[in-house]
């Protein structure tokens, strides 16, 4: 049962490295067409272009950190880490879902990307619940 977990859990930070990895490293590249598919609106200026940048390395470091969690998935800092991406997952849902519905951007990534992050929050969830469930040790 606690490899199953551990398997779980594993399966979880590696499917977040390759994801956030691959998303974060287009931010940084190209930050003006993924925010065009996003939201639908133009990233515009210098300032707009480096902060975008700016969290798209944030969210490389993201993927990394998932990535060498996959080796180490039963210790208490992959459950720390899968909190953390739990937090990430629902506040960039949330955050997607008022630009949609409060600012009326739409972009062709916009609700696939919030039910994305809704899955992957939904998925954390499960990992962290597991987790906890029996011991501890057995994340």
């Amino acid at each position: 049962m606690a490899l199953a977990k551990a398997t779980h859990m594993k399966r979880l930070l590696l499917v977040t490295a390759i994801l956030e990895g691959s998303v974060g490293a287009a931010m940084v590249v190209s930050p003006a067409v993924m925010v065009t598919l996003l939201v639908g609106a133009p990233l515009e200026g210098p300032a707009a272009l480096t902060v975008a940048r700016i969290g798209g390395a944030a969210i490389v470091a993201l993927g990394i950190t998932n990535w060498f969690a996959t080796s180490d998935a039963r210790s208490h800092a992959a459950r720390g880490l899968v909190a953390a991406m739990f937090v990430y997952n629902v506040a960039a849902g949330l955050v997607l879902i008022y630009a949609g519905v409060g600012w009326g951007l739409y972009g062709i990534a916009l609700w696939p990307g919030v039910l994305l992050h809704a899955a992957m929050a939904v998925w954390c969830g499960a990992c962290l619940r597991n987790s906890l469930d029996g011991s501890h040790s057995a994340v």
